[in-house]
């Protein structure tokens, strides 16, 4: 099982990855909305903001997020580092619901671009 450390550096590789993105991935990555990434099995949320190509974390709380993202991502520390590394594709996580994503819909449409 990951550690909340081990998501906590996931989440800022993915962070690097958005900022050196090109093209139309690029484009996704400039949004500026609240997001929250909750870890079910480590019942921790990472909360924070994804603004200038980057996610920015601010907090770590226990449980839910105190108040609700514009971008939600919803998933279990080890998906979360294998979505990172490249050993899990989002579309079939999403699919199986081993990964809950929510967002508006103009959001989900730019994001669509990242996944």
């Amino acid at each position: 099982m990951a550690t909340i450390e081990e998501c906590r550096a996931a989440l800022d590789k993915l962070s690097g990855n958005m900022q050196h993105a090109e093209g139309d991935v690029r484009e996704a990555t400039l949004l500026d909305r609240s997001v929250s990434c909750h870890i079910k099995d480590l019942d921790v949320t990472f909360v924070g903001r994804l603004k200038g190509g980057r996610i920015e974390v601010h907090d770590t709380v226990q449980g839910a997020p105190r108040e609700r993202a514009q971008i939600r991502l919803t998933l279990t520390g080890d998906d979360l580092l294998a979505l990172v590394d490249g050993e899990l594709h989002f579309a079939r996580a999403w699919g199986s619901g081993r990964v809950r994503l929510e967002a508006g819909l103009r959001d989900l449409f730019h994001l669509r671009k990242l996944l």
